[in-house]
């Protein structure tokens, strides 16, 4: 029936099978296994591509679109993985990686959604890298005492 050609090419997305891409982004099975080594070896953290992934799902299921083949297919996964968790360009607060992943996820999803562009990935990251020293700035911790004096 349907679901069993659905899985078929969710099957096919993520072996990468089913489409053509840059070298490296097409055969998601293998990204999230280089994700896993570097989560598990704590090269990076979580929080910046389960904002990112997180928020392009919710804004295409709101949409009306398959958020799985939004996930599965185009460069989000090694987006999301590789090139937002990249030290020199990406926020070192908590809360700074949040808004960052946000901001990537809600940026992708208005290109994919609304713009001209096959994919969105790049340019959000690059847009959302523009913003790092105010996303610091804005999420950069108060010392203990060192909020403003009240005499």
């Amino acid at each position: 029936g349907y679901s069993d050609l659905v899985a078929v090419a969710y099957m096919d997305l993520l072996l990468g099978t089913a489409k053509s891409g840059c070298l490296g982004e097409v055969s998601i099975l293998a990204l999230l296994i280089g994700a896993a080594y570097l989560l598990i070896r704590g090269v990076i953290k979580p929080w910046v591509p389960l904002a990112y992934i997180g928020t392009l799902a919710v804004m295409v299921t709101l949409a009306g679109q398959d958020p799985i083949y939004h996930i599965l297919s185009g460069g989000l996964i090694i987006g999301a993985f590789f090139m937002a968790t990249d030290y020199t360009t990406s926020p070192l607060t908590l809360r700074g990686k949040i808004i960052f992943g946000v901001g990537c996820g809600l940026l992708t999803g208005l290109i994919r959604l609304f713009g001209g562009m096959t994919e969105g990935v790049s340019y959000s990251i690059v847009i959302m890298n523009i913003l790092v020293p105010h996303l610091e700035r804005w999420t950069k911790p108060v010392s203990l005492g060192g909020g403003v004096s009240r005499v």
